[in-house]
């Protein structure tokens, strides 16, 4: 039997492990021309990126990256390697990323797909409620957060986590 998948926030402390991670993640066998990850790359980001790790065993098998600005968290990064299910680490990560911003009072969830997401992608989030939908029928705090966040052609998915949306500040 397969040991139980943990989620956890990263630390500052993890920068080595996350960037040892994300670099064999990337698979150089496939001849990838990214430039290694290192400690450093990933100390700066979490400036920038809160990070939950998922964790098997005594390894990390997934990655999770995500901000909250303005009651809306942007997920940024997700990797996940096939030692376990994926979807099972997956939906671990995504499930406790929900949980931490449902206490922060966010209102909603915006996932950053790449240009042309394969439909496995696709399927994987909608299995967890999300849904693409128009960036106008979006309330404006949230069009905004895809209007900074967004390059053009990506796709937006997003999940709502509270009836009560805030359309300006108290």
């Amino acid at each position: 039997m397969a040991p139980a998948v943990l989620v956890r926030r990263a630390r500052l402390s993890d920068a080595q492990t996350i960037a040892a991670f994300v670099n064999v993640a990337q698979d150089p066998v496939s001849g990838s021309s990214r430039l290694p990850i290192s400690r450093d790359d990933v100390a700066r980001r979490f400036g920038q990126v809160g990070f939950m790790l998922a964790e098997g065993g005594d390894r990390v098998v997934g990655l999770l990256g995500w901000q909250v600005e303005n009651l809306v968290v942007r997920v940024v990064d997700l990797l996940v390697v096939s030692a376990f299910d994926p979807l099972d680490v997956g939906r671990a990560l995504v499930g406790t990323m929900e949980t931490e911003s449902a206490v922060l009072l966010a209102e909603a969830v915006l996932v950053f797909l790449p240009k042309q997401p394969s439909a496995k992608l696709l399927a994987f989030w909608q299995q967890l409620g999300y849904a693409v939908q128009g960036f106008d029928v979006l309330p404006r705090p949230w069009r905004e957060a895809v209007a900074e966040h967004s390059r053009d052609g990506q796709q937006v998915m997003v999940k709502r986590l509270s009836d009560d949306i805030t359309y300006r500040p108290a």
